[in-house]
């Protein structure tokens, strides 16, 4: 029980000062975005490093600067696509991978291709699909995208509380024994309940106060794609750490293990969110 209330008040301290921090916007967001994209990137060339594969890490965190001003959208006031029909955020994909390619072939060594490979994976993995959160936050204004950005963190927090309350109570059929043990598929399914329960009484409310346009029904259907998405996104950080041999991605939250620890949901989810909204509802 002392477990369960531990998760309810860091899943109400956890949204309370998301909330604040979405609400103030780029101020907030770009330091936020910095700290833990840098802290991200470290603790993922730590974990390449003990499989012997260099990550080149001073590119990755060149990227990630770049990646902070190109997710902004086009709604936001001043910016524009690169051309009509390509983003900024799509045009830094070919440009970094370009990059990689390019100083491996110009210093050839023994793990060039490993270099290239993760490497690449680390930025997309990390700066490219975090900036996300600042995508969505402005799509498709700086008002609606304020709430948009809200339902992930409330679906992410919601399937936490609801996966350990139901995998305590009644969890016996393990999900993925060989990634995470102590995750169970009841586990999975109460996480799945307890979001679209809490994103639909969300929606409800925003639709009586705010006139969000998004029916209930969408809700339910966002709230089981997003809250799958955050459980995919921490069985793959599972799946990676195990891959490298340890038991947290790092030390950066005494207590809580590392950075890629604690934002494994939110690399999927808020993606997932992004295209739900811009593919699905402002359509």
């Amino acid at each position: 029980m002392s477990g369960l209330v531990g998760r309810v008040v860091f899943g109400f301290l956890a949204f309370f000062a998301v909330l604040f921090i979405v609400w103030v916007g780029l101020p907030l967001l770009i330091p936020l975005y910095a700290i833990v994209t840098i802290a991200g990137i470290e603790e993922y060339t730590q974990l390449m490093k003990g499989k012997g594969i260099p990550i080149r890490k001073r590119s990755i965190w060149v990227a990630a600067i770049l990646t902070l001003p190109a997710s902004l959208p086009v709604s936001y006031p001043g910016m524009q696509p690169l051309i009509a029909g390509v983003s900024w955020r799509e045009a830094l994909i070919g440009i970094v991978a370009f990059y990689l390619i390019t100083l491996e072939v110009i210093r050839p060594n023994d793990n060039s291709m490993f270099a290239a490979v993760f490497s690449f994976f680390g930025y997309l993995y990390i700066p490219w699909m975090l900036g996300f959160f600042i995508t969505l936050r402005y799509t498709p204004d700086g008002v609606l995208g304020l709430w948009y950005l809200m339902l992930p963190v409330l679906a992410i927090i919601a399937t936490d509380v609801g996966a350990f309350t139901f995998g305590r109570l009644f969890g016996k059929t393990k999900l993925a024994p060989s990634i995470s043990p102590n995750k169970t598929l009841e586990g999975s399914l109460g996480g799945l309940l307890l979001a679209s329960v809490v994103v639909s009484a969300t929606v409800f409310g925003l639709q009586r106060w705010l006139g969000l346009n998004i029916e209930i029904y969408d809700a339910i259907l966002f709230s089981l794609l997003v809250s799958s998405a955050a459980q995919l996104g921490d069985l793959f950080e599972s799946l990676m750490k195990r891959w490298a041999g340890v038991k947290d991605s790092g030390n950066f939250l005494p207590g809580h293990g590392g950075i890629l620890d604690r934002i494994d949901s939110v690399l999927f989810a808020v993606p997932m969110t992004y295209y739900f909204v811009t593919f699905y509802i402002l359509r």
